[in-house]
């Protein structure tokens, strides 16, 4: 089997991670720069399903293939899960992940430091399919500082309890079996191995 797919981000990290997976069910996997589109969708969604999809929709009507879409963010949970549907953008508004990392640490002073990486991905066959969702999470603990400098986002502080492991130093295939997107696709695997 060879099921083209295309993955609505310009995350290389992402992209790389979709392929690991995905790849030995036999799917190729692109992204909308491998078919030269020049694609950004404005996040305006109250929640990561209403995000993952205004991904999925856009992409969608470019391309003549079917189409994933997720969002996901680093939830807080001392911080009222900040900032959770916002990381991405907090980390641009601070000037990049090193800043937002010293500005989690400041508000995270003398507070529990759990924490959870969430991800909801949206699977959309065509234009006027049903779009079917797929959520996972990864628990653990925020670091008190920087370690590694494996994986991307904010990976470098988080500590994941289930693989017992900085996220910065763990192995591609070690974050591949117990990260929040991981999870979800492992849903979206099994639903493509009934379908």
């Amino acid at each position: 089997m060879n099921k083209q797919i295309c993955l609505a981000t310009n995350n290389k990290g992402k992209l790389r991670e979709y392929r690991e997976i995905l790849a030995p069910m036999g799917f190729t996997i692109y992204s909308p720069a491998d078919l030269n589109i020049d694609f950004d969708v404005d996040e305006t969604g109250a929640d990561y399903r209403e995000n993952s999809l205004l991904k999925a929709k856009g992409l969608r009507k470019l391309v003549p293939f079917p189409v994933i879409a997720d969002d996901s963010g680093l939830e807080i949970l001392a911080l009222d899960c900040f900032p959770g549907l916002h990381s991405s953008r907090f980390a641009e508004s601070m000037g990049g992940y090193p800043k937002a990392y010293e500005e989690i640490f400041r508000r995270l002073e003398g507070k529990d430091r759990s924490a959870r990486f969430r991800c909801c991905i949206c699977y959309l066959e065509n234009e006027d399919s049903k779009p079917l969702y797929f959520e996972g999470f990864c628990p653990g603990q925020i670091l008190n500082a920087p370690h590694g400098t494996n994986g991307f986002g904010y990976d470098p502080i988080f500590h994941s309890e289930e693989a017992d492991i900085d996220f910065g130093v763990a192995s591609e295939e070690t974050k591949n079996a117990v990260s929040h997107r991981a999870k979800a696709l492992q849903k979206l695997k099994v639903f493509f191995a009934i379908g």
